[in-house]
């Protein structure tokens, strides 16, 4: 097995009872972890020598959704209404399943630049397994460790979705080392309890991860009817949480549920608050996400970073508040916001005894960071540096001990490809629905489906599967 030794560089372990940075080496052999101290044996090792760079776990995407990025800005001004509108009500009709693995591909490899070794990949446009194939495909063509939450489309009717999870578990997620397989459902808020209380059952009983949307904070009774049948629990995450009441949030902590916010996207789309001032005082912590390319970048450190702010300005007004002026420590420390997009990433996915700390047995999923650069030299706090990279300051990407990215470049020599494939799928997308004619269409047709849906509901008339398929 090969051997690595990346020697002379400050590290961030983000492990219990270690200081925030310290001087290490770390040696790796295959894809694990073996050793990190100071001056190890090199007998037998590759030495990189790394002097002056910064070390730390890979960071943890918990939520995007990489079959968007093909339509990077196309909705920077859309508000959360707009977006569910036109990305769910229009644009996921004309995806072909090679414009799911080309958007995948590029949105892994994106995430990769950015120094995001993991992602948690919310995969809601599979109206067939061809489509769900595509996108699994372009994952782990990209090299990120992803754990695809595979869902159906928002416009169709909510299915029972076990044979094909059974069938992607048997399939990609049996043979891809860097690929989990997990749940994108609709959750209480979306769906039924009944569709709610199946789908937890299902991933409980299959161990995988169940990750579901709640925002705006409208609480429907199938919420008390799954806390009731006891399937809340640690496979349980919450995208958002946004509108959560106190109760509510205590109640889904106690039973182990784990949250993940997206703040630039909450605070920009109307979502409401972040759920992290509610997380804290109950000893538990938020994972971090970056959501759509539609409206937001895929960038982890710029979430870190408007999460920590959030965060504190809220504990400074509160402060305020009380006592007439700004609290005189620091209500969360930078620390605490690395290990939200990193410890509480890994723990979110179920990957938390592979992933978010450098530590012996871990996998090597690692970030070299070179802050020697006008705009981050000289870098007294490592963990701040580590907050305020940007992916031109990441000089280096390892994902189970293999390099990813060296010398501050993606390794691949296809990227105009991949570029220009992605092109071509954004702009035919895109093109279709600025079509007057087809986006009219597109809109009967959901009106059509919502309308006859109803009326057979009425009429007591089975719901046919292929009678909701787009034609």
């Amino acid at each position: 097995m090969t051997r690595t030794l990346l020697r002379g560089a400050r590290i961030i372990t983000l492990g219990q009872h270690r200081p925030d940075w310290e001087h290490a080496d770390i040696l790796i052999e295959s894809d694990t972890i073996l050793e990190v101290g100071p001056s190890l044996d090199s007998t037998g090792a590759d030495i990189i020598d790394l002097d002056g760079r910064i070390i730390h776990p890979g960071l943890v995407n918990a939520h995007l959704h990489t079959w968007q990025t093909g339509l990077r800005t196309i909705g920077t001004d859309w508000t959360l209404a707009q977006y569910l509108a036109n990305t769910h009500g229009t644009i996921a009709h004309y995806y072909r399943p090679e414009d799911m693995r080309i958007a995948a591909l590029a949105g892994g490899l994106g995430q990769i630049d950015c120094g995001i070794t993991t992602i948690g990949d919310w995969c809601h446009n599979n109206p067939s397994p061809a489509h769900s194939d595509a996108a699994i495909e372009g994952l782990v063509e990209s090299g990120v460790r992803a754990v695809f939450l595979h869902g159906a489309p928002y416009t169709r009717i909510a299915a029972d979705s076990a044979r094909e999870i059974d069938r992607l578990l048997n399939g990609p997620g049996r043979r891809h080392d860097l690929l989990t397989i997990g749940m994108a459902i609709r959750g209480p808020q979306l769906s039924s309890a009944g569709r709610a209380i199946d789908d937890l059952r299902t991933a409980r009983e299959r161990g995988i991860i169940a990750s579901m949307h709640q925002t705006g904070g409208v609480m429907k009774p199938a919420w008390a009817q799954v806390y009731e049948r006891g399937l809340f629990g640690p496979n349980v995450n919450i995208a958002h949480g946004a509108g959560l009441s106190d109760e509510w949030v205590e109640i889904l902590v106690d039973a182990g549920v784990t949250f993940t916010s997206t703040p630039e996207n909450e605070l920009g789309q109307g979502h409401s608050d972040p759920v992290t001032a509610q997380l804290l005082p109950l000893g538990a912590a938020p994972s971090l996400g970056t959501d759509t390319d539609c409206v937001t970048n895929g960038d982890l450190h710029t979430s870190a970073r408007i999460a920590l702010a959030y965060q504190r300005g809220t504990g400074h007004n509160k402060h305020r508040q009380e006592v007439g002026i700004f609290s005189p420590t620091t209500p969360v420390t930078s620390r605490q916001a690395l290990e939200w997009a990193t410890i509480e990433g890994a723990r979110t996915l179920g990957l938390a005894d592979r992933v978010g700390r450098i530590e012996p047995g871990m996998q090597a999923d690692l970030v070299v960071l070179d802050p020697r650069t006008i705009t981050m030299w000289p870098a007294h706090d490592c963990i701040a540096a580590a907050l305020n990279a940007h992916p031109g300051a990441i000089e280096a990407v390892m994902v189970a001990g293999r390099w990813r990215k060296q010398d501050h470049a993606l390794i691949r020599t296809d990227l105009p490809h991949v570029l220009d494939a992605l092109t071509e799928s954004g702009n035919r997308i895109i093109e279709k629905f600025e079509s007057p004619d087809l986006l009219a269409r597109a809109r009967q047709q959901a009106v059509d489906r919502i309308a006859g849906h109803r009326m057979r509901k009425q009429l007591g008339t089975p719901v046919s599967r292929t009678s909701h398929r787009r034609r």
